[in-house]
């Protein structure tokens, strides 16, 4: 390390020597994991999103896509066009805007919304997603712990549920990998006992859910949290958990799995150490943040307590490797079983994704 630069340059710098190799075998494209996605047409729900962004990245920088559909919904009267030209402007694209100076014809942006029926998908859009796409990443949701319960639920399940309808329309897809989150079942009642990677019994079937969300008032649908989610800490993890239940059901003979990432934070080597979304300052990268910095000083909190971090990098390489996964077992074992308990630690599993 050259001591006489900028500190934070020369750990940059560090990293990136390290990483050269890594690099060079991307460049190769002969990883078993990016044949996958050689040609490849991908769909991507919040991929405006802080880890969508990064996977977006990630696919185009080290595997030949085709292209790159991405959800945006209309925002602040934005067409999903302009959307896209705003969040391409972020700091995470600038080594791949070098390295492939044309690389946003690649992505095609997609006017709709989760929380709508058929995603607010037109006639068209729909079409063309049905017929060419490979593989899907179902990233979008409402992370807000305080969100109201039909607003989570309308996102978060029924969300699920047009997405899954979507997949089951779609004529070449190869692998669907859908995004939870680790806390779906660390309910109060499983603190301080283990927290399997498996399908746990929902706290309400998904089409009950969905139905009380858009026929009832808040009241309601408050009690009905109370009765049921009262075990959940927040709507979000709730809802995260009913999603679950949404996918394990109809799911049939998809290909597909589901990813339960812990607390996601900034980058640890690509596209650059260290790199976060302004949107995350409020979270626990906030706090990783304003340590650094020296805006924290101090802490009010229990020292026993570990908090689960993972660089989103890591996350988007678990991603792509899990959508890899599990078409490369599909109709060989229940893709959706194998690919939990792949994608959260089996050795073989470890091995693959450190290859890659």
């Amino acid at each position: 390390m050259n001591y006489n630069m900028d500190p934070a340059l020369a750990v940059e710098t560090a990293f990136k020597a390290k990483h050269r190799n890594i690099e060079e075998a991307l460049l190769r494209g002969d990883s078993d994991v990016a044949k996958l996605y050689d040609d490849a047409t991908i769909f991507i729900t919040g991929g405006s999103g802080f880890l969508g962004k990064q996977l977006i990245e990630k696919l185009i920088r080290s595997c030949k896509v085709r292209k790159v559909y991405t959800l945006l919904r209309p925002k602040k009267e934005k067409p999903a066009q302009v959307r896209l030209h705003e969040f391409l402007s972020d700091p995470v694209y600038d080594p791949l805007k070098k390295l492939y100076p044309n690389f946003t014809d690649k992505i095609i942006p997609v006017d709709g919304d989760v929380k709508e029926l058929r995603m607010g998908l037109s006639e068209g859009d729909w079409k063309s997603i049905t017929e060419e796409v490979n593989v899907i990443f179902h990233m979008a949701a409402t992370v807000n712990f305080q969100e109201d319960v039909r607003t989570a639920t309308i996102t978060n399940v029924r969300g699920t549920r047009e997405m899954m309808l979507l997949a089951r329309a779609c004529r070449q897809l190869k692998s669907m990998v859908h995004v939870s989150t680790a806390y779906s079942h660390a309910t109060k009642s499983r603190v301080k006992k283990e927290v399997l990677e498996d399908f746990y019994e929902a706290p309400i079937a998904p089409e009950d859910m969905i139905k009380l969300a858009e026929n009832n008032e808040m009241d309601y649908l408050n009690d009905i949290l109370k009765n049921r989610g009262s075990d959940w800490p927040n709507t979000y993890t709730f809802t995260k958990a009913v999603a679950e239940e949404t996918v394990r059901t109809m799911a049939g003979d998809l290909p597909v799995c589901v990813v339960r990432p812990a607390i996601v934070t900034g980058a640890y080597r690509e596209p650059s150490p260290g790199w976060v979304d302004t949107n995350q300052v409020l979270g626990a990268s906030g706090i990783v943040l304003g340590v650094m910095l020296a805006v924290i000083h101090i802490l009010w909190c229990d020292s026993n307590n570990r908090m689960d971090l993972v660089p989103v990098d890591i996350v988007t390489n678990a991603l792509v490797a899990a959508g890899w996964e599990t078409a490369r077992t599909h109709g060989h074992f229940s893709s959706l079983k194998r690919g939990l308990q792949l994608i959260c630690g089996e050795t073989p599993y470890k091995a693959r994704m450190q290859r890659f």
